[in-house]
């Protein structure tokens, strides 16, 4: 049995273990999704999966607390669960690998799973790393944080800041006292760095070599050298894992993108109203057309005559036919984008998301444009640069030529399929 263990505080999350669900499904293989619960928990209901709920069911309050305190957004110096409640997830996660016969677990950020995995003595795969990944700062490639931590790095040139960085990623401890403290107790192996707190056996690569400029080979051949890693960790390309929510187009949305264009697509998910509001604002000082993913946001209020909103959409029908996209950068969103040849704007809110972004812009594919330095003016200036020159949507194209090549989901589960042998 292959269990997927999809975070439902997120919504990329819970679609990319959907996607990898149905893959395996239709390779034959026995798979069943089981999960602590979450706002997104509605999207496997719309989609007719059956799952089970193991531990206490985390509601839409607790799911929203935890995406705030997670990677790159909360306090380094804390672990994202409360002691007792880590404990009963992990113990639960056990029992129920157990009694359910469990070979392999598949997780995105459900990171208790990397206690309980070993607890159980079976391996995990993990699809969530992002561009967190050793090939990759081991070669410095990933860009300096957007947000820098208190510290010298933030006085530092940035050219030797971002080295800095990348040097220094494998001995970070972050996030990891509440997960060590734990696993002393249960008597298994702490975990050594944090970027090992989202690594597992197998770490499936959703992206492609033509993005990441580390080639196929060599990110298969990687192996640890240091003590800062699992012995086990090995990573493979699977390609492009994104979002293909089985949702139709809502008719004011239809009716805005037959409209006259430009179209601009703002979906940003895992962030304040807030955030989203002032984006909005920025992107229609432009003059274009606004379509908003509202998501779990009451934004009804925006819409006007150039500004459509709606909740959950399904971007995967609504890229192919805008000119521009506006993410937080998330590795789905982006994806997305890139396979329907539309340029993006990423608002990246951590490191993950300017990384995402980073290889994107390199490529001339994208612009970035942090949280924190958002306001109408910048913002809509962009928006009329981006939508007047060709050249963005021209690298677009490349980068979808490239993602054409390579099927995410079926790739992916393959490669859970090979890992068992």
């Amino acid at each position: 049995m292959i269990c997927l263990m999809p975070m439902c505080a997120y919504l990329s999350e819970t679609s990319r273990m959907i996607q990898i669900y149905r893959a395996l499904k239709a390779a034959g293989a026995q798979a069943r999704i089981a999960t602590h619960g979450g706002v997104h928990e509605a999207l496997l209901q719309s989609e007719g999966i059956d799952y089970d709920i193991v531990g206490p069911r985390m509601d839409a309050a607790r799911g929203w607390r935890f995406v705030m305190s997670n990677v790159g957004i909360g306090s380094p110096d804390q672990s994202m669960y409360a002691p007792d409640e880590m404990r009963i997830y992990v113990l639960a996660e056990r029992d129920y690998f157990q009694k359910n016969g469990v070979t392999v677990v598949v997780t995105g950020f459900t990171l208790t799973a990397l206690l309980s995995t070993r607890l159980a003595g079976i391996p995990l795969v993990v699809e969530h790393a992002g561009a967190f990944l050793p090939p990759l700062f081991e070669r410095n490639l990933l860009p300096m944080a957007s947000r820098p931590p208190p510290g010298p790095l933030g006085y530092m040139p940035r050219s030797l800041a971002r080295w800095l960085q990348n040097e220094m990623m494998s001995k970070l401890k972050l996030y990891l006292a509440g997960f060590n403290a734990l696993a002393t107790e249960l008597g298994i192996a702490p975990i050594p760095s944090f970027p090992a707190l989202i690594l597992g056996d197998l770490v499936l690569v959703t992206e492609a070599p033509e993005v990441y400029g580390v080639g196929e080979a060599e990110m298969q051949n990687w192996r640890p050298t240091n003590g800062a890693y699992w012995p086990s960790t090995r990573f493979i390309y699977t390609g492009p894992l994104f979002a293909e929510f089985d949702l139709s187009v809502p008719s004011n949305v239809e009716q805005a993108l037959r409209a006259t264009g430009p179209h601009v697509y703002v979906a940003l998910t895992s962030v304040p109203a807030g955030t989203v509001r002032q984006v909005v604002r920025g992107v229609a000082a432009s003059g274009a057309s606004v379509i908003v993913a509202a998501t779990v946001h009451e934004l009804g209020d925006l819409a006007g005559p150039r500004v459509t909103v709606s909740g959950v959409l399904p971007s995967h029908k609504i890229m192919p036919r805008v000119d521009l996209a506006v993410t937080t950068a998330g590795q789905g969103s982006l994806q997305c984008a890139m396979a329907s040849g539309v340029p993006v704007i990423g608002v990246p809110l951590h490191l993950e998301q300017d990384s995402n972004i980073h290889f994107l812009v390199q490529r001339g594919a994208a612009r970035a444009l942090p949280a924190a330095k958002i306001d109408d003016t910048k913002l809509a200036g962009m928006v009329t640069e981006m939508l007047a020159r060709s050249s963005h949507r021209a690298a677009a194209r490349t980068i979808q030529a490239a993602y054409a090549r390579r099927n995410g989901p079926a790739l992916c589960a393959s490669a859970i399929l090979a890992h068992l042998g």
